[in-house]
């Protein structure tokens, strides 16, 4: 990723994504970082957040897809994310990483995640 980014790290959720039965009736919480390429030139001259992406809106919008439709795969939810990421016009690419910190792995661990890259 080259050039100016927006990046939210940490936003957290709890989701119902899982393959097996319990994740699905259960949930756990699962932390999304996103990484927007955007041209910041124009915001930076006007100063005005309607030539930019209003980050606030969009970690409300990050949320509502990791709380809301359950999906089987991190690689599934990180898509979702991303579809809404790049529905921003100012974004020409995404990163976005999303972490299961309560994955049944069933050995201890630091982290799961899953890391896409996306451009318009």
């Amino acid at each position: 990723m080259t050039g100016d980014r927006i990046v939210l790290r940490g936003l957290r959720a709890h989701g119902r994504h899982g393959v097996y039965p319990e994740e699905r009736a259960t949930g756990q919480p699962f932390v999304v970082d996103v990484v927007l390429g955007v041209d910041l030139v124009a915001a930076g001259r006007s100063d005005d957040v309607a030539e930019t992406v209003h980050y606030g809106e969009l970690a409300q919008q990050v949320v509502a897809v990791v709380a809301g439709e359950p999906v089987n795969l991190l690689e599934t939810l990180a898509s979702r994310v991303a579809g809404v990421c790049l529905s921003y016009p100012a974004v020409a690419e995404v990163e976005v990483t999303v972490h299961k910190p309560e994955a049944p792995v069933g050995v201890p661990f630091e982290d799961v995640a899953v890391t896409i890259v996306r451009t318009r």
